[in-house]
């Protein structure tokens, strides 16, 4: 008896250690990591077994039950002086084809409406950029019709994503994918808000893949009400730099999707995340057959980026080059008609280092064939800066590898832009992101304390006050601020409307600047 009294001690004591063990690192993986760990942390715990694909009897049940509780429904407010005539090239670009259009301009304040897409469980949210870009207030309704104040973490109009976060925990997400698997052909699942009909699913196959259409950057376009009216749009001519232009790689589907679908979720049939649905291809602004996710490989690194650092950390080839086809390859005088014709190389550049030439054609990137832009945009877009990355160019008929290390762009471009209002509709009429300081920071500026202004969104507070990127704010309303969640502190009791904004500018000169917002 002895002997089984002592061995039931054991095995419970052991038990004790090993439940608390694993409670030590569950609790320290939520806390750091990317949303990729965060997210096989909370499938291992909740013991949730994959999801057999249902493709053979074409039964979408599961994933559908899978998928649905964590998809948004978003919708945002804008202020009348947001609306109506201060339209600018995005919002003109994306406006009918996703319900994003703003009436004309009155006194009331307007409304829009989107989808996003729960991928932590403590409020983090996808969405597009052009969903929730110049809002004044967004609001997230959950599936089980819950409504949050969610605030902008950060956005990247380059890639047309958004991070947003809403104050509450325990929420269900979606499981990534990897997009690199998707295949043509198979089916897949969009979930959204078309139309205002909430909890939407929509089945089709991936058509396509790495798809440029040009709507992301694109400054070109004569028709302001929708950019693919015409289905046949050449973008051969174009001169397309690595720098500064809309990153597109798109997943093409022919699942149906509306207007409200935009920030939605694009998922195989285990249930898991590939993209986040973009765009549609329409004469009408409405479904005609084709519709873009933005692929989530691509869309992991920009929300990781967003939340660690404020902004995303992009590195950069550094060429200016022109996609080859037939036409092209005449006028060139060339006899590859696939590629990338280096037009010109940025001085200093990763690709000048490392001896790339002007004229030199890339035709594979790490070893894989470049058809088109996409290829390499995509590849470049999920590195940092200081990455290698080997790009093979076709020179005086032979090929040669070179291995190129991405730099950081140097320019400073911005990346995009009764009772008081909520600190949530402050924080996004801040316009900015945030991130702490680190130790050479400090020692820079001989500050304790501050935060760094990692991206400033155009037309917002910030962008009216002259406060720039690189900009370190040191207190709100004459609060220390040490961290972006100690400015939701600083913010949340702000007092006849008034905010105090003491900081340091990139040239080390101080500032006091004082707004007044309406109520």
């Amino acid at each position: 008896m002895k002997k089984i009294g002592l061995s039931l001690m054991t095995a419970i004591l052991g038990g004790a250690i090993a439940v608390g063990a694993y409670k030590m690192v569950e609790t320290k993986t939520t806390e750091v990591g990317t949303f990729e760990d965060r997210q096989k942390v909370y499938f291992a715990s909740n013991h949730i077994a994959p999801l057999v694909s249902s493709a053979g009897t074409v039964d979408f049940t599961q994933a559908a039950a899978a998928v649905t509780p964590a998809v948004v429904y978003i919708r945002t407010t804008y202020s009348s002086s947001q609306s109506g005539g201060g339209q600018d090239q995005m919002e003109q670009m994306f406006g009918d084809m996703f319900g994003m259009r703003r009436r004309q301009q009155s006194n009331t304040p307007q409304r829009a409406s989107g989808s996003g897409v729960i991928i932590s469980t403590d409020g983090y949210i996808v969405t597009n950029n052009h969903v929730v870009e110049k809002a004044d207030k967004i609001e997230v309704t959950t599936n089980d019709k819950r409504t949050f104040l969610a605030k902008v973490i950060g956005t990247d109009p380059n890639t047309d994503l958004a991070l947003i976060k809403v104050s509450t925990a325990g929420l269900p997400i979606v499981k990534f994918g990897n997009s690199d698997e998707a295949k043509v052909g198979e089916w897949v699942l969009a979930v959204g808000n078309p139309f205002n009909l909430t909890s939407t699913v929509t089945a089709g196959i991936v058509s396509a893949k790495g798809r440029s259409v040009g709507i992301i950057g694109s400054q070109d376009n004569d028709d302001d009400t929708n950019p693919f009216s015409s289905p046949n749009l050449d973008r051969s001519q174009a001169q397309t730099p690595v720098l500064n232009r809309g990153i597109e790689s798109f997943i093409q589907t022919d699942a149906v999707i509306n207007p409200g679908n935009s920030g939605g979720a694009l998922v195989n049939t285990k249930g898991e995340l590939i993209g986040i649905n973009s765009a549609i291809l329409s004469h009408t602004g409405s479904y005609e057959g084709y519709g873009f996710a933005i692929p989530i490989n691509l869309a992991k690194k920009v929300l990781n980026d967003i939340e660690k650092f404020g902004k995303v950390k992009r590195g950069y080839v550094g060429v200016q080059f022109r996609e080859l086809n037939p036409d092209a390859a005449q006028e060139l005088n060339v006899k590859t008609t696939n590629g990338l014709y280096v037009n010109e190389l940025v001085q200093g550049g990763g690709a000048q280092q490392a001896g790339i030439r002007k004229g030199d054609i890339i035709t594979k990137v790490d070893g894989n064939t470049v058809y088109e832009s996409s290829d390499l945009q995509e590849k470049v877009a999920r590195l940092q800066p200081g990455d290698k990355i080997n790009l093979t160019v076709l020179r005086d008929g032979k090929e040669q590898t070179f291995a190129v290390t991405l730099k950081a762009d140097n320019s400073n471009v911005l990346a995009g832009g009764g009772r008081t209002k909520s600190a949530e509709e402050i924080y996004n009429n801040l316009g900015a992101s945030f991130a702490p300081l680190s130790s050479a920071q400090k020692q820079k500026y001989n500050m304790k304390s501050g935060v760094l202004v990692t991206q400033v969104r155009p037309g917002r507070m910030f962008d009216q006050l002259g406060i720039e990127e690189g900009s370190v704010i040191t207190s709100i309303n004459k609060v220390p601020v040490n961290s972006p969640e100690a400015i939701d502190k600083a913010i949340s009791n702000v007092k006849d409307g008034i905010l105090i904004i003491t900081g340091v500018s990139p040239d080390g000169s101080s500032f006091t600047n004082r707004y007044k917002m309406d109520r």
